[in-house]
């Protein structure tokens, strides 16, 4: 991978407490990594969307908290579900992105040339 910086219109839809289907220490290991990659190599989605369980990551307590502050730093969107944060009654612990709704998800959806979901 080059380190030239390749934003692209793809949104990726994060729907898990991390990532694959495991213990959560490697679920947040595996996570952290990817979104690791993502910020080192400057491979910037357009912008990545969270809900169900996926908003675990955007709020207190977060281990990726670090790894999205910089994407977001970078100009990458981050859409969090405030449908799901109002359901596990995280609304106010949100530390990093934007609150929005159903329709600012459809709307990245439909704006990307690919969907990418982890």
């Amino acid at each position: 991978m080059t380190t030239a910086s390749k934003r692209s219109s793809t949104v990726i839809l994060v729907t898990n407490d991390g990532m694959g289907k495991a213990e959560a220490p490697l679920q947040h290991k595996l996570m952290r990594t990817y979104l690791g990659l993502l910020n080192e190599h400057d491979l910037l989605p357009a912008a990545i969307c969270f809900y169900t369980d996926g908003i675990k990551l955007v709020v207190e307590g977060s281990p990726v908290l670090e790894e999205l502050r910089s994407l977001e730093a970078k100009g990458v969107h981050l859409v969090i579900c405030s449908t799901c944060l109002t359901y596990f009654g995280l609304t106010d612990k949100v530390q990093v992105g934007v609150v929005g709704g159903m329709t600012d998800i459809l709307e990245a959806q439909w704006q990307a040339d690919k969907v990418i979901t982890i």
